[in-house]
């Protein structure tokens, strides 16, 4: 009797933290998207760091969304973009993902600031063929790198 009231008030005590826990984020949420904060929500400032070799100097570009501009070469483009990638792009490739050894070049970029809201602190190559399709993914554009 003992163990079976001593597992109803523990049951009683995790649903009042679970809902509680629920409602916090919830409102947190419905606050940040509908609140004051709902412009910078949405806003997108990125920096891009291109290395095309070792020992050449890298690029830095800044790129901003809705408008497009900064001084990356063509705004509207790179945040069209970056907009069909989705923010999935910025995801580093799993741990146990399997990628074909092939070499795309020694290209290196790394972009980091905000996407939509959200953090990002991304780095891409061209070291295998995981990586060559995630660079794919944005392309040139967002890169300004021509490839052969």
């Amino acid at each position: 009797m003992r163990r079976s009231l001593l597992a109803l008030v523990a049951l009683a005590a995790l649903t009042g933290c679970g809902s509680g826990d629920g409602s916090d984020g919830g409102s947190d949420a419905a606050g940040g998207g509908a609140g004051t904060g709902a412009a910078d929500d949405a806003a997108t400032s990125l920096t891009i760091v291109v290395t095309l070799d070792e020992g050449v100097e890298p690029k830095t570009y800044t790129l901003t969304c809705d408008p497009a501009g900064g001084d990356h070469p063509q705004p509207e483009q790179a945040c069209d973009a970056i907009a069909a990638a989705g923010t999935e792009v910025f995801e580093p490739v799993g741990a146990d993902q399997a990628c074909t050894e092939i070499f795309g070049g020694p290209q290196v970029a790394t972009v980091t600031g905000t996407y939509d809201g959200s953090d990002v602190d991304a780095t891409f190559s061209r070291q295998d063929g995981c990586e060559i399709d995630r660079w794919e993914k944005l392309g040139a554009t967002v890169f300004a790198v021509p490839l052969q």
